[in-house]
């Protein structure tokens, strides 16, 4: 039987809902029972591909190629369960794929209405794909009281009375703010966000309070009382040192074991929390530092990184360090002399992006790791850059850019206009839409034998490497890809005459995807996106050997 547990928010937003889903999808995992999370987006954009990171953070890709929020990215690394398209929607898609059949005539002339047809839409995606599964967490995006999620709030409280009695609970996660004039923690917000969710006709089950400080057991008396709720079942959510020591934090208040009450179950199997106790441990006790700069063009949202900077964090555990991660806006060394910068750095990590802006920057600090022989990593992005530095410096071609940027004598990196997807070929046109039309999901890449990138991987934990279908070759492996632009494959026995070995190809050789400096201790560039699949129980082979890298420069500095 399948269990369906709703996390909704009130007050202010920002409150972790992810992040506690996350954590309570991994407490129930460490007792035995499998576990699948969803979100529900209330915004009207079909996905968030399309959206600018400063305004809704990064884009997750799932395996399946589906554009979704970020916060299933949190899902993915706790609980180590691949996310897929069915596990995101937005009222955008919901209105799309409702649109579409009343244009067909679906509906058979009736009138399309909010309830039922857009409440019923919602609470099929809910349901689907749900066999097998114990507990299935559904996230509700927004907060209480906006409008645009009323029809996800009607529909899950629909839902507890579809499902049979003691097969659905409900969470919602609150602020109790501090008031440092009157030296009081309020329970006022968290009442009035309970009143807003009860008028919509939802009687929480557990309350999670986040707050700054320690809600004191009066406090939390008062809370249970005026919002209709068992004392046991108000769960102090404080800040941790780390979103890693989060399932450690609410199963000691206790969160777990509440939930697990409200759907009859009173002698659950103990939870093993060992993993997270080791992940504690290794995050407490580091044996050093080693400082990461991050030249990107959305820093003043490191939620655009988010992935990211757990992917380095995740490094760091793999290698006992902590990771210092210094962020610089790329058009930062577009100005004279900016890249000193960079002296003293460990490591450079240039990121993903799109557009011409801060491009210039992204090479100048490709030079630097090249000519410094500092660890180089560049995604995607990064990756197309370091390749024009090297066809700029390297292999005499002064005007090689992308025709990203406009018309260019040496495009290097050009629009990808097919692609192998399984056994159908994708193609796409400069004027085509720009939602989903990417080459998106999982794909496979042939590894060079003999290049690092096969040694990292045969000696990582990356647990997609297949053994080679056809040796002398190396691993064949499979990694996320997000991107509408390509290195230009006609350029690498040019850039191979000076030392860029391309060292991870399509299956076909069509693509490249991975390009590495030969003579320099650490330098590779990727097409793909390695921090989607990078978890703090087992850290990327990339970003493990990366920060592996950055550790011996650290110590030669």
């Amino acid at each position: 039987m399948t269990r369906y547990i709703f996390i909704t928010g009130g007050v202010v937003s920002s409150l972790g809902k992810g992040l506690a889903s996350a954590a309570l999808g991994a407490l129930l995992q460490a007792r035995g029972y499998s576990v699948r999370l969803r979100k529900l987006d209330p915004y009207l954009n079909v996905d968030p591909g399309t959206m600018s990171p400063t305004q809704h953070g990064e884009v997750y890709v799932t395996d399946d190629g589906a554009e979704t929020d970020l916060d299933l990215g949190h899902y993915e690394r706790f609980t180590g369960v691949p996310s897929r398209q069915s596990d995101n929607v937005t009222t955008g898609r919901i209105y799309q794929d409702i649109l579409a059949k009343e244009r067909r005539g679906d509906y058979l002339g009736g009138t399309v209405q909010v309830i039922p047809h857009v409440t019923n839409a919602i609470k099929e995606f809910v349901l689907n794909e749900t066999k097998g599964t114990d507990f299935i967490l559904c996230e509700i995006g927004g907060t209480v009281g906006d409008i645009e999620s009323l029809p996800f709030l009607e529909a899950i409280r629909q839902l507890g009375n579809d499902l049979p009695r003691g097969q659905t609970a409900y969470i919602h996660a609150t602020l109790v703010p501090f008031i440092k004039a009157a030296g009081e923690l309020k329970t006022k917000p968290t009442q009035h966000s309970v009143k807003e969710l009860r008028s919509i006709g939802i009687q929480p089950d557990v309350l999670l309070c986040r707050s700054e400080r320690e809600i004191p057991a009066n406090e939390q008396r008062k809370i249970a009382l005026f919002c209709n709720v068992r004392e046991s079942a108000v769960i102090q959510g404080l800040d941790c040192r780390s979103i890693y020591e989060v399932p450690l934090a609410y199963h000691a208040e206790g969160l777990d074991t509440e939930v697990l009450k409200i759907f009859g179950i009173d002698n659950p199997p103990q939870a093993d929390l060992s993993r997270w106790q080791g992940i504690q441990k290794r995050i407490q006790n580091p044996e050093g530092t080693v400082k990461i700069a991050v030249v990107g063009k959305y820093t003043d949202l490191q939620d655009a990184y988010k992935s990211l900077s757990e992917a380095l964090v995740h490094g760091g555990m793999a290698n006992q360090v902590n990771v210092e991660m210094q962020w610089i806006e790329s058009e930062t060394f577009e100005q004279p002399d900016a890249v000193q910068r960079l002296e003293g750095v460990d490591g450079i990590l240039v990121p993903g992006g799109f557009g011409e802006r801060g491009a210039e920057g992204k090479i100048a600090a490709a030079t630097f790791a090249r000519t410094k022989d500092v660890p180089y990593l560049g995604i995607c992005f990064g990756m197309q850059m370091a390749v024009i530095e090297a066809a700029r410096n390297l292999a005499a071609l002064p005007n090689a850019s992308s025709t990203e940027f406009g018309p260019c004598n040496d495009a290097v990196v050009g629009l990808m206009t097919e692609w192998s997807d399984g056994n159908s070929l994708q193609t796409r046109g400069i004027n085509d839409d720009k939602g989903g039309t990417m080459r998106l999901g999982e794909y496979k890449c042939q590894l060079q034998e003999g290049s690092r990138v096969n040694e990292i991987y045969a000696n990582g934990t990356d647990t997609d490497t297949d053994a080679p279908a056809n040796a002398p070759l190396g691993l064949m492996i499979s990694e996320r890809h997000r991107h509408r632009y390509e290195v230009n494959i006609n350029y690498r026995a040019k850039l191979e005459e000076v030392g860029m070995r391309f060292s991870g190809l399509s299956p076909d050789g069509a693509l490249p995807e991975i390009v590495e400096l030969v003579d320099h201790p650490w330098f590779i560039g990727v097409q793909f996106h390695p921090e989607l699949k990078s978890k703090p129980f087992e850290p990327h082979p990339l970003f493990a050997s990366f920060i592996a890298a950055a550790v011996d420069q650290m110590r030669l500095v």
